[in-house]
């Protein structure tokens, strides 16, 4: 502190430097401070805040802020009422002073926006909201901006304070509205797009102005205003007055949205544009996302859809190495949430643009054009069908464009419209596309592998088994792949091969096909060692095949399965380690252990009874165990799925466990864990058609709680289903347990299952269903009032006979 403060013939940086490891002391052990010293830091901070040097009182405000962060404001009683008289010094010395204490302030509004608004410092707000306010019309610009900065941190939580000053607040943001300062009009735009969003009523009769100035604002030439601004419209997109006061702005907006798609010259500089070759390139670490694995969820398939997991369905970014969020992205963003608003009345202030810019000489604005075409795909798409057998193969043609980023944007924007590609016969438009995008999968430019990749994924999703002709022709593509990939784009076709076996399931299993794949899918797995995070995509890549290949599996799984239970093994014993000697070890990354889970319940559901061997041979059940009682949800999910997919597998070896298994069971139909739930209550319902007449002991350990869940408000349909079919089984094999309950669940357990495709588990619900009503009739007839065939007899052609 003495170096940051006093030391003035020390260079700046070197006492910033001292202020900063004072900071990372304050940050690691500020509780073992000695009081004395404590204070004389404090008092330092507050003596020095307004020091000549601009660094070094941001340097002090972060120490403040940091000291503050400690729990040290409740202690620290004269810190704001100090800070908030420098605002009021008028000398030119604490001028500085003001600046300095107004950073400070910032930060600590950053830090502590609900701790200020509350009864514990006595409401310190209710003084600083209208001192803030004054300082909107100083006559320097930076603090101008620190105070509209300071209470815009109050907006998004409807502070009291800000909620009593609102009027004078946006009467005082209207007149900074042309404030020279961009900064100060960044601020200004950020306040108005929080308070479209909490105080919409207050902004209403200024609306046709504020849309004016905000379509100026998204003009600014300082990209940062721009930016701020346009988050405006993709806020009012999710107001219900959007269409009401935007319809007649449309004409202006759409250009200067479609404007703002175009790649700046600073994103083309960062993101190589220039460079159209790199496939040799290794990649940095920095290049790597950390992939996170989603937990297995067992979902029901319903009428006329196909299976499809609901997190699956985002879009991949357009330009993802530019992953700061930045103008373009923006503009991008709004005009596809915009497009969702108004639908077909957007073309016509569209089409005219696109027609100009998709067909334009110069790159980058044909580029733009793609990006917007793909935007729009969305919200548009009924009224874009009839452009369309011109313009997807204008795309397919720019799958070849000489520039890399055309190239790649044109993957993304197809891969938008791959619905109505597969809607059409296959060889109008599917199979040239599908052709172009696995050259694309071999390009050059590592940027465009990864866009077809992941296109191409998109297109495997919509067209399913309609790519079964050509499975050779993909996989020697992908296959060659694996050879040409770098780090990144290997993790992403690992992804394309998993959703190809998803896609197209058991059609895999041919010899030929499985001598294709198989070879480098297993090289890899022998080259990575068990604490290799690529193992994850790897894992996820070889459940899906294995789900896919059933028998022809077999003469892999043996390694695979042995690999998956040392991993379960060596991630509960480090947990173990960790859990008795936390000073001594570190904790374990349990994601290794969840995608082992999944991938052993991919060999269980690929493999059947094959599978029966290799968990004989294993300690898997003692295993399973442990995990399905380990403190991370996602452990939990992931155990109760492989223990249903053992299940229908090898009933053998789990039935001696049943009686340890249920109760755990039992406890885990939580609703407030959805997907620990759903793979619990999925599981229970499996285990009671392999047990019959012997679940009866462990009814009453989860009946009410299915109920409870099917009668539950707001649950979401995967699970209501699920419980619907696990109610129906168990009352199928112990129907005198739970008929006596049926009246509780009747009406429920009908609505929820009226979707489902018939299957096996439909089934033998509804078997389930009728053996109960005819032993508890009554508790229908109480429902109904009337006759329970009929309603029994709607519930799907295939299963009057059952009703009957």
């Amino acid at each position: 502190i003495f170096v940051l403060t006093r030391l003035k013939s020390e260079d700046e940086p070197t006492r910033s430097l001292s202020g900063l490891i004072l900071k990372n002391n304050v940050k690691a052990h500020y509780q073992s401070f000695p009081q004395p010293v404590a204070e004389f830091i404090k008092q330092e901070c507050l003596n020095n805040i307004g020091d000549a040097s601009s660094l070094i009182r941001a340097t002090i405000g972060i120490l403040i802020t940091t000291i503050a962060s400690k729990g040290e404001l409740q202690m620290w009683p004269e810190l704001l009422p100090q800070l908030c008289n420098l605002l009021n010094s008028e000398d030119y010395n604490t001028c500085e002073g003001r600046r300095g204490a107004f950073g400070a302030l910032q930060k600590i509004c950053e830090d502590s926006s609900e701790l200020l608004d509350s009864d514990a410092l006595n409401r310190p707000l209710n003084v600083m909201i209208p001192k803030f306010l004054q300082f909107f019309k100083h006559c320097s610009p930076k603090i101008r901006s620190h105070a509209i900065a300071c209470v815009n941190q109050f907006i998004m939580d409807r502070a009291q304070a800000l909620m009593e000053n609102i009027d004078t607040f946006i009467e005082h943001l209207f007149a900074l509205a042309v404030d020279e300062d961009p900064e100060v009009r960044k601020n200004v735009c950020r306040a108005l797009v929080m308070l479209l969003e909490v105080r919409i009523d207050r902004l209403i009769p200024h609306m046709h102005s504020i849309i004016q100035y905000m379509l100026q604002r998204t003009q600014d030439s300082d990209e940062n205003v721009a930016l701020e601004a346009c988050e405006f419209w993709l806020t009012l997109a999710e107001q219900p007055i959007c269409k009401e006061v935007l319809t007649s702005h449309l004409v202006q907006l759409i250009p200067i949205l479609v404007n703002g798609m175009k790649y700046s010259e600073i994103d083309i500089i960062l993101l190589k544009g220039d460079v159209e070759e790199d496939e040799a390139i290794p990649d940095s670490e920095q290049d790597i996302k950390p992939r996170f694995h989603k937990s297995r969820t067992v979902t029901l398939q319903h009428e006329e859809e196909r299976p499809q997991d609901p997190d699956d369905t985002e879009d991949e970014d357009d330009d993802d190495t530019l992953s700061d969020w930045n103008l373009r992205k923006c503009s991008a963003a709004a005009l596809d949430v915009l497009a969702n608003v108004f639908r077909e009345e957007l073309l016509p202030h569209l089409l005219p643009l696109l027609k100009e810019l998709l067909f334009h000489p110069e790159w980058v604005i044909k580029e733009s054009g793609i990006l917007v075409l793909g935007a729009i795909a969305e919200g548009c798409m009924q009224g874009m069908v009839p452009y369309l057998p011109e313009l997807i193969p204008h795309l397919i043609q720019c799958l070849s464009d000489k520039k890399a980023l055309v190239r790649s944007i044109a993957c993304w924007t197809l891969s938008r419209y791959a619905h109505w590609v597969v809607s059409q016969p296959p060889d109008m438009y599917l199979k040239p596309l599908m052709t172009e995008l696995l050259k694309r999968i071999l390009d050059s430019n590592k940027r465009v592998q990864e866009a077809a990749c992941s296109a191409f994924a998109t297109l495997e999703e919509e067209a399913c088994t309609e790519l079964v002709p050509y499975l050779s022709f993909i996989l020697d593509t992908l296959v060659f792949a694996f050879g040409k990939y770098q780090h990144k784009n290997l993790l992403i076709l690992y992804d394309a091969i998993g959703t190809l076996a998803d896609s197209v399931g058991h059609h895999l299993n041919q010899p030929e096909y499985i001598q294709k794949l198989m070879p480098p899918l297993i090289q890899k797995w022998n080259e990575l060692k068990d604490e290799d995070k690529d193992l994850f995509p790897l894992l996820e890549c070889l459940s899906s095949v294995a789900t896919a290949l059933q028998s022809g599996f077999l003469p892999y799984c043996e390694p695979v399965y042995q690999r998956c239970v040392t991993l379960v093994q060596k991630t509960l014993a480090q947990a173990m380690m960790y859990n008795q000697h936390p000073e001594q070890y570190e904790a374990p990354d349990k994601d290794f252990m969840i995608v082992a889970l999944d991938l052993l319940s991919g060999l269980a559901e690929g493999l059947g009874c094959h599978v029966e061997q290799l968990v004989a041979r294993s300690n898997i059940m003692t295993l399973l165990f442990q995990c399905m009682q380990d403190t991370m949800p996602e452990v939990r999910q992931s155990s109760f799925a492989l223990l249903g997919d053992l299940t229908k597998a090898c009933f053998v070896h789990v039935k001696p466990c049943i009686a340890e298994f249920m109760p755990i069971l039992g406890t885990n139909l939580n609703p407030e864990f959805i997907s620990v739930c759903n793979n619990a209550t999925w599981a229970i319902g499996e285990i009671c058609m392999q047990m019959g007449a012997e679940m009866q002991p462990y009814v009453q350990m989860v009946l009410n709680n299915l109920v409870e869940i099917i009668n539950r408000p707001n649950t979401p349909k995967t699970l209501l289903e699920n419980t619907a079919i696990t109610i129906g089984r168990l009352g199928f094999v112990c129907p005198q347990e739970v008929a006596p309950m049926l009246q509780q669940f009747i009406r429920p357990w009908c609505t929820s299952l009226r979707n489902i495709r018939d299957n096996e588990e439909k089934d033998s619900a509804f078997r389930g269903i009728c053996v109960m009503i005819g032993v508890n009739p009554g508790g229908v007839v109480q429902v109904w009032g009337g006759h329970p065939r009929a309603s029994v007899g709607s519930w799907g052609p295939s299963l009057t006979p059952v009703a009957n």
